[in-house]
């Protein structure tokens, strides 16, 4: 099983206090998505390296096999990889 990796949002090239935790930056990318952020910059720790993706969030329709108290639209994250800087 591969490791769990941290990544720090960074907004206006310095760190926040949000961490997200995922073993790809894209999952992570995802978690900082469905909480609003569009433009995301997340600092791998322990290397030199940004991964810079854009995220969305979309309403659409629950899926079929969903559960009942799930409402009828649900909002669902994506992202977009921009590439990766390094520090």
């Amino acid at each position: 099983m591969g490791e769990k990796k941290y990544f720090v949002l960074m907004e206006g090239g310095d760190d926040t206090s949000q961490v997200f935790a995922s073993r790809q930056p894209r999952g992570a990318a995802l978690k900082a998505a469905t909480r609003g952020h569009t433009n995301i910059r997340l600092r791998e720790r322990g290397t030199k390296r940004v991964h810079v993706f854009s995220g969305w969030v979309d309403t659409v329709p629950k899926p079929a096999n969903g559960p009942a108290w799930l409402p009828d639209k649900i909002k669902k994250a994506n992202v977009k990889k921009v590439g990766i800087e390094h520090l």
